[in-house]
């Protein structure tokens, strides 16, 4: 099979996968917690720096676009607009960074780690700007990390354990599946 037809395959699939997983979430005021930090981690350390952030940036057009794959299954541009607009335009950045480092460092285990950790670090800088922003001054940096960062930090410490081990295991299986299948001759094969 061609190489970008893979690619073309691949990016549909989880660009599909973000958008069934990631609308579940457990409703809480002001941001809920979602397992869309989950696939972008997941995703952004399969794929390499230009792929990730396409999958990504695809699944915040299908649901500014009407597609229900924000969290509680909501969509449309007022999300973006709205009070949690930051984390999810932060995914984006954040799977550029992580799968930049990933693919940088690929053979470096604890890099899939570190790289989500600076990852989240970015969805939450993007967010909580955003939200305070948004806010209009009625909640101070504390009250913001209060409600935007600290109720997560054990749910995205559980959810970079889980994605680190699952795509530690499975990069070069993707990596090795993406390239495009040469004979050691040089010779293409039909």
């Amino acid at each position: 099979m061609n190489k970008i037809i893979r690619y073309i395959c691949a990016v549909a699939i989880f660009t599909a996968l973000m958008c069934v997983i990631a609308p579940i979430s457990i409703p809480m005021i002001p941001v809920p917690i979602t397992l869309a930090t989950l696939m972008v981690y997941l995703i952004s350390a399969l794929f390499s720096f230009k792929v990730a952030p396409l999958i990504i940036a695809l699944y915040v057009c299908l649901g500014m676009m009407g597609l229900p794959v924000f969290s509680n299954f909501t969509s449309g541009a007022a999300i973006i607009m709205g009070p949690t607009g930051g984390f999810i335009l932060g995914y984006i950045i954040s799977a550029l960074l992580e799968s930049l480092l990933i693919t940088l460092n690929k053979n470096k285990k604890w890099m899939y780690p570190v790289a989500m950790i600076l990852g989240t670090v970015i969805i939450y800088a993007f967010g909580s700007a955003w939200f305070m922003y948004y806010m209009n001054g009625k909640y101070n940096f504390i009250q913001t990390m209060m409600a935007c960062v600290i109720p997560f930090l054990i749910g995205d410490f559980l959810k970079i354990g889980c994605a680190s081990v699952i795509s530690i295991r499975l990069r070069k299986f993707f990596d090795t599946q993406l390239k495009e299948n040469q004979p050691k001759n040089g010779n293409r094969s039909a």
